[in-house]
Order: C-alpha cells, then sequence, then structure tokens
C-alpha cells in the first residue's frame, strides 16, 4: 500500500472518530429538549431490540418537553420502561397513545456530572485518534521496510500524520469546550 494510501486510510478513520465524538455528545443533554437524547435508546420489542426512533415519532412541542408517539401503540409500555433504564434522569410519562417527558431544570451538580461525562467521551476520543496514528505509523514502517521507500519519504509521511493527529485532537477539543461551554450555561 502506497504511502499517500495510508495517509488517507489514517485521515477517514480520524474524521470517523470525531464524527463519532460529536454523535455521543448529542446524547448529553443540556437544557433544552432534543430527540437526540432518547433516539438511540434500545427498547425491548418483537422479540429483538430497536432503537426508538425505529419506533416512533419523537417531537418537541415545547423547548423542555418531549413527545414520543409509537406507530404500534403495543411498543408504549416498553418504551417507557427502556427509557427508566436508560438512567438519563428522565421521568416519562405515559398519556394514552403518547409518551411525554419533561425535561426537568438542570442543577448546578447535574451540569458538572455531565461535563464529566462528556471528558470522558473527548479523552476515548483522543484515545482512538492516538490508536490510528499508531497503526498507521506500522504500516509506513512496514512499508517502508518492505518496499525499500526512502528514509526521508518516510520522516515526510510520519510528521504528516502527527499534523493529522494534532489537527483532529484539536477538533474534538473543540468539540469539547463549545459543549462544555453550552453544559454551564444557565
Amino acid at each position: 500500500m502506497p504511502v499517500d494510501d495510508i495517509l488517507l486510510e489514517a485521515e477517514e478513520k480520524m474524521i470517523k472518530t470525531e464524527e463519532v465524538v460529536v454523535n455521543e455528545f448529542t446524547g448529553v443533554r443540556t437544557g433544552k429538549a432534543s430527540p437526540s437524547l432518547v433516539e438511540n435508546i434500545l427498547v425491548e420489542v418483537y422479540g429483538s431490540q430497536m432503537r426508538i426512533r425505529e419506533l416512533a415519532g419523537i417531537t418537541t412541542p415545547e423547548p423542555r418537553m418531549l413527545m414520543i408517539q409509537p406507530w404500534d401503540v403495543t411498543s408504549v409500555q416498553p418504551i417507557e420502561k427502556a427509557i427508566q433504564k436508560a438512567n438519563l434522569g428522565l421521568n416519562p410519562a405515559v398519556q394514552g397513545k403518547f409518551i411525554r417527558i419533561v425535561l426537568p431544570d438542570l442543577s448546578q451538580e447535574r451540569r458538572v456530572e455531565f461535563v464529566k461525562v462528556i471528558h470522558k467521551m473527548t479523552e476515548n476520543g483522543r484515545v482512538a485518534i492516538r490508536h490510528v496514528r499508531r497503526d498507521a505509523m506500522d504500516q509506513l514502517k512496514k512499508h517502508a521496510h518492505d518496499s525499500g521507500v526512502t528514509e526521508d519519504e518516510t520522516e515526510k509521511a510520519e510528521k504528516t500524520l502527527q499534523k493529522l493527529t494534532d489537527d483532529y485532537s484539536a477538533k474534538i477539543d473543540k468539540h469539547f469546550a463549545a459543549k462544555e461551554k453550552e453544559l454551564l450555561t444557565v
């Protein structure tokens, strides 16, 4: 595999890692209701695990309220149980064919807890990026050894790889700072 392909593959993996971290952040709630808070919760229905977004329409009729309307009325109770089990501090209330969730105000303690959660997600993202770098470095060294690529080319590729690693780590840090600000803003 040519050096450019190794670098491209590493960058693609770093982009995916950044996307995963940003997606995880959407599941951490701020003061506003967002369908992303519950859409990925797994529900035991029809003998298998399905996400809420596959079972129901999720709307936000008010800034601090979620409304879940299952397409099949028989899945109301399993969805309610799954939300309670998810331990997100949400209290679903069944009202006929709907599930209504009113988001409570976040206390300062809860906000700080959420910052710790996103900090852990951020660190996991950085670790994943470093793993991508390590794997790509191993590929570069193996490629240099097998195909006789010059030391200069290998060194240049390693510097490029380190720059990619630094750039994507910085992007994840920027996402963290924005989410932290959003969480701590009362």
